[in-house]
């Protein structure tokens, strides 16, 4: 999966407008990053990418690019 679809797949995740983030950007710059967007990528994550992530791994992360590592 190119880092085109990844960033879709978090956009739609976060509920952002499409292009709005980069991997830079920081999860605290999100209004959108809450408890139910935790949850969504949570989901998401298990489901496209057969990977489990942890809530202590879940508040560990700071920018959309900790995001992509996990999508690795």
């Amino acid at each position: 999966m190119e880092l085109k679809e990844k960033m879709a797949l978090i956009e739609e995740v976060l509920d952002v407008e499409e292009g709005s983030l980069s991997p830079e950007t920081l999860l605290s710059d999100v209004d959108e990053w809450d408890s139910i967007s935790a949850l969504s990528l949570i989901v998401m994550l298990d489901e496209n990418f057969d990977r489990t992530i942890s809530g202590a791994q879940i508040k560990a992360l700071e920018s959309v690019k900790d995001i992509l590592a996990y999508m690795e």
